[in-house]
């Protein structure tokens, strides 16, 4: 007896959680492709979080896969300040993977072109309650670091 709890199967938590992917602020996002690009990702990332740095490590062994970061800057004040100069860079992938992986800091910059404050907003409005969060093609949400094989087999269609 489950006394008012639902008991969810074969996936349907998944599809609970699941936004469409062409809903994704990706226009927002620092877009970066590997190999083909044939399958996507997108991943919501505050860039003061371990978790986050730790599946950045993961995603690097990934090939054939254009990756959406979402700067999501959750983690306090530094978070935004980062979020923004990495935002405001002239090469916004070079940058994000330096501080990402290797801890270089992004250099200070200002600019107004920048839309993390939209990427907030959609996060808040869908629940994105934490980082990393990622979302693959077929809009399925997976919360939390997981490793390069589990990355692959989500992007191969199967399912957490």
């Amino acid at each position: 007896m489950w006394r008012g709890r639902w008991r969810l199967r074969d996936g349907s938590k998944h599809k609970l959680n699941a936004i469409a992917f062409e809903s994704l602020p990706i226009k927002d996002a620092i877009t970066i492709v590997r190999g083909n690009g044939k399958r996507k990702l997108a991943v919501f990332q505050d860039p003061n979080c371990g978790y986050c740095k730790r599946f950045e490590r993961d995603l690097q062994k990934i090939d054939n896969v254009t990756i959406y970061h979402m700067m999501y800057p959750v983690l306090g004040e530094d978070s935004k300040v980062k979020s923004r100069n990495i935002a405001c860079a002239k090469d916004r992938a070079k940058t994000w993977n330096d501080w990402m992986l290797q801890g270089i800091a992004p250099p200070a910059v200002a600019c107004d072109n920048h839309n993390i404050d939209a990427i907030v907003e959609f996060g808040k409005k869908n629940r994105i309650n934490g980082t990393p969060t990622l979302f693959v093609a077929d809009g399925t949400r997976v919360p939390g670091a997981i490793e390069a094989a589990q990355i692959e087999s989500l992007l191969n269609g199967v399912k957490p």
